[in-house]
Formats: structure tokens, C-alpha cells, sequence
């Protein structure tokens, strides 16, 4: 297990120190601060970033995911019972994903001010499409033959939608969701920085005003943490409920 992380781990601390020299180099903080500046900056701003900031972002982030789940698992569901609703909304979900986000956040910082709801929005908009269309088509995916077993059993719709349709979609769903929590962050991030009061990617943007180099990369660390995070855990519960497939 340990052999399996030695070849990453050596490439991140490659990295690091490359980045670390390249700073030194350039010897510019406020347009590359080097990875020992940025864990000081870390470190002096640990009470600040954690206790204010993270659990804004933390809380657009959690929000967003479930609006987009509940949503999202409802639409494929009805769009795989109702070729008409399919027909209807599947091309609208393709085409609110050629819309640029970052175009239409001040827009809902205009509609909602600086509240939660900005951010939300925006986070639902980019975690919605992988969670629906990979929904979607672990329903559609569902082998015809099995279906016709369960007809033949005279299993009701309800026992063949929970036993045959939701374990098969099981594995595409969490495949959406390890997509999207990644893009949770950087949707709750977006709505931070273009109209927010608190959080990481609020804290970011303003040091930027700053000219402090590290400053903006500090919160950007916590951004990143939280979507490592969060795609373990997703990998951590595909595992136990998929645990049949190995």
C-alpha cells in the first residue's frame, strides 16, 4: 500500500522544491511566494481561515451538493421514466454547460446580494450536469435481459426500480459525485470572489488587493484540502457499497 503513494509522493516533493527555487529566483513574494512562505502564511492566518472563513465555504459547498443531488437524481429519474421529459430537458443540460458560470455569478450576486444563496446557485449549476448525466445513464445502462427477469417474476414497479435500477445506476452516481464535489469548490470559490462577505475564496480576492503573494495562496490550499477530502470520502463510500463488484 505504501509502494503505491512513493512514486506521487516523490513527484509533489520534486515539485516543491522546484517551486521553492524558482521563487527564490524570481525573488518577487507579492508574484510568486515560494511553498515555505505559504505554510507560514498558514500558519499566521490558521485562526482567521479555519474558524471564519472555511465554514462559509464549507457551508456553500454542503448546501450546494445536496440541492444538486436531490435535483439532480430527480430529473435523470424522471427523464429515464418519460421520453418526453428526456427529449425536452437532456438538450437544456448540455447547453447551460456552454454557458460560461463566471459570466452569470454577478448576476445572482445581484439577485441574492452577498448571501449564501449567490454562491449556492452557482455551485449548483456546475455540480448539477455530471451528477444528472451520469445518473441517467447508469438508469439507462440497466441490461434489458434483467429486465425482463423481473417482469417475468411479476415484480412490481417499486421492488424493480429499488432492486434492479438503483444498484445498477450505483456505480455511474458515484462516479457524478466524485466529479462533482471537486467542482463544488471551485463553484463556492467563483461566487466567493465575485461578491461574498466571508469565505476562502472571499479572503483570496483580497489579498490580491493586497499584493499579498502568499496570502492568496494560503486559502487556496484550505480549497484544495477540502475537495481532496471530499473525493476520498465519496471513494471511501463507493467502496463499502460497492464492495460486491471486487
Amino acid at each position: 500500500m505504501i509502494k503505491n503513494y512513493t512514486a506521487p509522493g516523490l513527484l509533489l516533493l520534486g515539485l516543491l522544491i522546484s517551486w521553492e527555487i524558482l521563487a527564490g529566483f524570481i525573488d518577487k513574494p507579492y508574484l510568486m511566494p515560494g511553498p515555505l512562505a505559504i505554510t507560514d502564511k498558514l500558519i499566521s492566518l490558521h485562526s482567521t481561515l479555519f474558524f471564519t472563513h472555511l465554514p462559509a465555504t464549507l457551508e456553500v459547498v454542503i448546501t450546494g451538493l445536496v440541492i444538486s443531488t436531490i435535483l439532480g437524481v430527480t430529473v435523470a429519474i424522471c427523464m429515464h421514466r418519460c421520453r418526453v421529459i428526456e427529449m425536452a430537458l437532456y438538450p437544456l443540460l448540455v447547453i447551460s454547460q456552454t454557458i460560461p458560470i463566471i459570466a452569470l455569478a454577478p448576476i445572482f450576486v445581484l439577485w441574492f446580494g452577498y448571501s449564501v444563496w449567490s454562491k449556492v446557485v452557482v455551485t449548483v449549476l456546475i455540480t448539477f450536469f455530471p451528477i444528472t448525466v451520469n445518473m441517467y445513464d447508469g438508469l439507462k445502462s440497466t441490461p434489458k435481459e434483467l429486465k425482463e427477469l423481473f417482469q417475468t417474476m411479476n415484480a412490481s414497479p417499486f421492488a424493480t426500480f429499488m432492486k434492479l435500477y438503483v444498484p445498477h445506476s450505483l456505480p455511474s452516481f458515484l462516479s457524478g459525485m466524485k466529479v462533482a464535489v471537486p467542482l463544488s469548490v471551485v463553484g463556492a470559490a467563483i461566487g466567493e470572489w465575485l461578491g461574498a462577505e466571508a469565505g476562502l475564496g472571499y479572503f483570496s480576492r483580497r489579498m490580491m488587493t493586497q499584493f499579498d503573494g502568499a496570502g492568496v495562496f494560503a486559502p487556496i490550499v484550505w480549497l484544495a484540502l477540502i475537495g481532496i477530502i471530499g473525493f476520498l470520502l465519496i471513494t471511501i463510500l463507493e467502496r463499502y457499497l460497492l464492495r460486491w463488484r471486487t
